[in-house]
């Protein structure tokens, strides 16, 4: 299946939604942990110490400078991990909830983490999975795999001279469970809301981190042992920078075929994600040099709309609460309450968050895949209406002015936080000229930019003091609503801001 045929066919309207009689088995509801039945568990240290670094600051850093070189030891591990692991636990009559660093959607949390590495300080060389659920590692292979990336990868830079290297894998059923063939791009959006979390923490950790997604897919899947109809790689993310020396040969890649425990009493395969992810694959690392690189950017229209360059607060009169501290408090905003927010603050937040991401499809740095498209309801100082941010004139443009409560609800599926949020914002692209450019590929990296631009939007806003969710959306209404200005485009990632309210109860 292509790119864009999956994505028409996973399309939100009002006809398909009222069409629809799936209903959730919570009895087959799976568990959100990927667990090795034989394979023991090795603690990470909990000693590492904040950075103190302010979460504004490292979401608005593009990164650590190149000519870095840190070798990250297992503190160091431990210490980024911790951003994508469980930081709250709530318990309730049928047991207990925990929540991570980094949202998802539904709170299936689909997501794994894997590293492989050199000998580092406190950890031997090898192929381990990051387990959330106690905050440990398990070994899968014994030994340096990193020669097999920096091939799969056409030697990228980053991943040759990288001591270790996080990937990012999502496993298909504990998100289609809910989501069912709609889960391919919620895998990209919570990737990316991790990858915003795990690159935040790196820059504050001063180590060098980037996203590359140009790889022969083969490769990784036998070096984890996935089956990729049940599990797909997402991203590599090279951590720590050394000087280049020659890796040695890899060891062979033996299947492992290793336990795991089951998630859930049965499991349904929905063909359209595994043929996605087939048709947007890599075959070698010659493929992926000649993929990676970036969008040639292409004049903008000139405005016609109003004008309203950026105000972001000055540095000095931000809150410096650390990355860690703002991770741990992140959440989903459940309630909005109907209140504004200053234009300053909106300039913050879009201000830090568009600077630029260091990944393979995003040259040079500070392109973007990704255009900004705003619904205000309520900011002091800006007039309501719809805007489209203009990152040449670091302003935003006007388009419609007016109130859009009513129909932000609507886009947002009926549900009242787009309505009751102080701004909307969307993320959208032009996926022909995308596909065009890096074949079906390109699809992962929209999505993918999309998913890390909202998960830095959510950091910023609780950095601000403020509340953030991510929510879904009537494709094809919200690509209308914003045209002319927005036609041919695409929906990515849609996130609401606003400050939090109290959420009603029955009793109120």
């Amino acid at each position: 299946m292509k790119a864009l045929d999956y994505h028409e066919t996973t399309k939100h309207s009002w006809a398909r939604l009222g069409a629809d009689s799936h209903s959730l088995e919570f009895d087959n509801m799976p568990r959100p942990f990927k667990i090795y039945s034989d394979l023991e568990r090795r603690p990470l240290p909990t000693e590492w110490v904040e950075t103190n670094v302010a979460a504004l600051a490292a979401i608005a850093n593009r990164g650590v400078s190149t000519v870095i070189r840190k070798t990250p030891g297992i503190v160091d591990l431990a210490h980024v991990l911790s951003t994508v692991g469980v930081t709250k636990r709530r318990k309730h009559p049928g047991g207990e909830m925990l929540f991570r660093g980094a949202s998802c959607t539904g709170a299936l949390y689909h997501v794994e983490v894997y590293i492989v590495c050199a000998d580092l300080d406190g950890l031997s060389a090898g192929i381990y999975q990051f387990q959330p659920l106690d905050s440990s590692l398990c070994r899968l292979r014994a030994g340096d795999y990193r020669q097999e990336l920096i091939a799969a990868s056409g030697e990228h830079p980053a991943v040759v001279e990288a001591p270790a290297v996080l990937v990012l894998t999502s496993t298909w059923w504990r998100n289609a469970w809910k989501y069912r063939a709609r889960t391919y791009r919620h895998a990209w959006w919570d990737s990316g809301c991790m990858l915003a979390n795990l690159l935040a923490a790196a820059t504050a950790m001063d180590i060098p981190a980037s996203v590359v997604i140009g790889y022969a897919d083969g490769v990784v899947n036998r070096l984890l042992d996935i089956d990729p109809r049940k599990e797909g790689s997402l991203a590599l993310v090279p951590f720590g920078r050394t000087t280049a020396s020659q890796v040695s040969a890899a060891p062979p890649i033996d299947p492992l075929g290793l336990r795991t425990e089951p998630l859930s009493k049965y499991e349904v395969e929905y063909p359209e994600i595994a043929a996605a992810h087939a048709t947007s694959s890599l075959s070698d690392g010659a493929e992926a040099f000649a993929w990676r690189g970036g969008l040639v950017d292409e004049e903008r229209p000139a405005s016609t709309g109003t004008l309203y360059p950026l105000e972001p607060a000055d540095e000095s009169s931000l809150p410096v609460e650390s990355i860690e501290q703002v991770v741990l408090k992140r959440g989903s905003t459940r309630r909005f309450a109907r209140q504004g927010i200053s234009f300053s603050y909106l300039s913050t937040i879009i201000d830090h968050t568009t600077r630029g991401i260091f990944a393979d499809f995003l040259a040079p740095l500070g392109t973007s895949l990704c255009d900004l498209y705003l619904i205000v309801h309520a900011v002091d100082g800006l007039p309501s209406g719809t805007y489209a941010f203009r990152p040449d004139q670091k302003a935003l443009e006007l388009l419609r002015q007016g109130e859009f409560r009513e129909q932000a609800e609507d886009l947002g599926l009926g549900q009242e936080l787009p309505a009751e949020a102080s701004f909307n914002i969307y993320y959208l692209t032009d996926l022909k000229r995308v596909v065009d450019r890096f074949g079906d590929r390109g699809y992962r990296a929209a999505q993918l930019e999309g998913g890390i631009l909202g998960g830095k939007v959510y950091l910023a806003a609780y950095a601000l003091g403020f509340g953030a969710t991510g929510l879904t959306f009537l494709d094809d209404d919200v690509i209308e609503f914003f045209s002319p200005h927005a036609a041919g485009k695409s929906v990515m990632f849609f996130a609401a801001v606003g400050r939090p309210g109290r959420r009603l109860t029955k009793a109120s």
